[in-house]
Formats: structure tokens, C-alpha cells, sequence
């Protein structure tokens, strides 16, 4: 019943810039602080960015502080990640997760969508 599904992923020149979405449905939107993580291939998954339920608190990892925006409408259940000045190192699987405001528990996971910056 609950569903969280990214797009938006692509390849792109280094340098580049791509705007990730991430559509959820099955629960009450605003009242869930969201998640980017990213995940490449034989690393952990790591914490990109995460926005409050209500849009007022953001935070970012320092690899990507600067380049990358995350953002919510609510009216549309929507999260956003814009990603410009893309580099190498941020090729990864990027994945849409949730909780609840002020909870640890339940978390909810999207299948992820592929971001591949070449050359």
C-alpha cells in the first residue's frame, strides 16, 4: 500500500546537472521528514540530503553541499533532488526513503533509479 517511486536518473556529462523526483502514496506526506540516499556498487548506502515534513529543515552531506537541492511540494507528494555540477564520484543508485517526523520507525524505501556521470 505505501509506495515510493524515483525518476528522473540518467547519464550525463561531468559537469552536468539532472533533477531526481520522487512520488509517494499510502501515507499522510507532510507528516514525513524524506530522504535522498545513494549507493554505488560495492559501497555502503549513504545519506545525501533530508527535508522536514513541512519544508522548514534541510541538511546535507559535505560531498554534495553546494550542487545538490533537495525540496518537497506537498500538494503533489513529491520530493526533489537537483543535482548540478555533477562529478564521477556521484555515480550511484539514488533512493527515496521515509519516517514519520520525530520517529525512527517505520521506514520506507523506493526502488532506486540510476544517475551515472562518465568521463
Amino acid at each position: 500500500q505505501v509506495q515510493l517511486v524515483e525518476s528522473g536518473g540518467g547519464l550525463v556529462q561531468p559537469g552536468g546537472s539532472l533533477k531526481l523526483s520522487c512520488v509517494v502514496s499510502g501515507f499522510t506526506f507532510s507528516s514525513y521528514t524524506m530522504s535522498w540516499y545513494r549507493q554505488a556498487p560495492g559501497k555502503e548506502r549513504a545519506l545525501v540530503a533530508s527535508i522536514s515534513g513541512a519544508g522548514g529543515s534541510t541538511n546535507y552531506a559535505a560531498s554534495v553541499k553546494g550542487r545538490f537541492t533537495i525540496s518537497r511540494e506537498n500538494g503533489k507528494k513529491t520530493v526533489y533532488l537537483q543535482m548540478s555540477s555533477l562529478k564521477p564520484e556521484d555515480t550511484a543508485v539514488y533512493y527515496c526513503k521515509a519516517v514519520i517526523d520525530g520517529r525512527r520507525y517505520p521506514v520506507y524505501w523506493g526502488q532506486g533509479t540510476q544517475v551515472t556521470v562518465s568521463s
